[in-house]
């Protein structure tokens, strides 16, 4: 695995509580990057997760979406899915930078600067074991869930 070491953030939470990594030892956490609320891929990638949401428990397992979005946006989108887990708001790009994640991207012919849809999984001692970058929606929530199961 060519990623680094992350270092520990903290990011604003919908939920009125601000997340940090480190205050998760002793649950696998699986954060998610993705480029912006109520977007196609976004939603179905969301909605997987949310499906699966009972079984990440089950694995011990705690799951974050991260985008640069504001909390209010975030709110809405959340409760419009009934999604179960929180969504963090990085708009500073502090753990957009920190992930590796921005990525300059082609959109109706203009090079536009985004996040990359990514997946780092962290196991119960806060080390990463596990990332997808460049990744399509469909289907992968459930190849992270294979993975955290294994841990």
């Amino acid at each position: 695995m060519n990623d680094p070491v992350i270092k520990d953030f903290e990011l604003p939470s919908t939920g009125d509580t601000p997340f940090k990594l480190s205050d998760h030892r002793g649950k696998n956490v699986v954060a998610y990057f993705y480029p912006k609320d109520n977007t196609s891929g976004c939603t179905l990638e969301g909605q997987e997760f949310r499906d699966l949401y009972a079984d990440f428990a089950k694995a011990n397992t705690i799951v974050v979406g991260v985008s640069r979005d504001s909390l209010k946006s975030h709110e809405g989108f959340k409760a419009a899915h009934g999604f179960p887990f929180e969504l963090l708001s990085d708009k500073n790009e502090t753990a957009c930078e920190l992930f590796g994640v921005m990525k300059l991207k082609n959109m109706y012919g203009k090079q536009v600067r985004g996040v990359e849809r990514s997946t780092f999984v962290f196991d119960v001692d806060g080390k990463l074991v596990k990332s997808w970058r460049g990744l399509k929606a469909p289907g992968h929530a459930a190849e992270v869930l294979g993975v955290v199961q294994g841990l």
